[in-house]
């Protein structure tokens, strides 16, 4: 059997900040598009998931891929999960390098390793692998208020190319759900990846005279 020709391929990262529903959502967006998703989640993101989902996600990286495989629906070798030191993984070298990353949430600790050069886990090499690869890197930011030290991270990696992202949902179209707020940042990561989506309105075809 041939393989399947993904789309894309998108590495996605999920750290210890809050907003663990950030990363679910995107992971089902990618894979509802028909991406294949290289997953990655720091020891604390484990810890966060736990915290806000409903999901009780395995720690072992293979019991983890099929745990979230089957959640959400993924084709076969569609969703991969690697573990934290796993240096052989695709994303730890530029000779094969996904077509973009995302870091969901991003840690204020996580920004800052990265932008030192440091590659102390497989996020950290993965990220370091797309700005030295000239791949996107998302870094979708929750942590508030910023320090001066986080602004200047920021600052370093924007410079060196990464997209700076905070997680600061817009409420013009009156969201009445939580999903809403979360949609409305997964549609911004996703418009950056230039992935095809239909989570909200796009801003002008909105008819200012009428709720939404």
């Amino acid at each position: 059997m041939s393989p399947i020709p993904w789309t894309k391929t998108i590495a996605v990262a999920l750290t210890g900040a809050s907003g663990a529903r950030y990363g679910l959502r995107l992971i089902d967006c990618l894979l509802a598009a028909g991406v294949r998703v290289y997953l990655l989640v720091s020891q604390a993101g484990q810890v966060v998931l736990k915290m806000e989902t409903e999901l009780d996600v395995p720690s072992r990286p293979a019991e983890a891929e099929s745990f979230l495989a089957d959640h959400f629906n993924a084709q076969p070798g569609q969703l991969r999960v690697f573990g934290r030191q796993e240096w052989t993984a695709p994303v730890a070298s530029g000779s094969n390098p996904p077509n973009a990353m995302v870091i969901c949430p991003c840690t204020a600790g996580t920004l800052g390793r990265i932008a030192a050069g440091l590659s102390g886990s497989l996020i950290e090499r993965a990220a370091d692998v797309a700005l030295k690869e000239r791949r996107k890197l998302i870094l979708v930011i929750r942590e508030t208020p910023f320090t001066t030290i986080h602004l200047e991270n920021m600052l370093r990696l924007a410079q060196a190319g990464a997209v700076i992202m905070p997680a600061s949902p817009g409420f013009y179209r009156n969201p009445t759900r939580l999903d809403d707020i979360v949609d409305f940042m997964v549609a911004r990561i996703l418009d950056h990846l230039e992935i095809p989506h239909e989570l909200m309105d796009r801003w002008g075809s909105l008819d200012p005279a009428k709720p939404h």
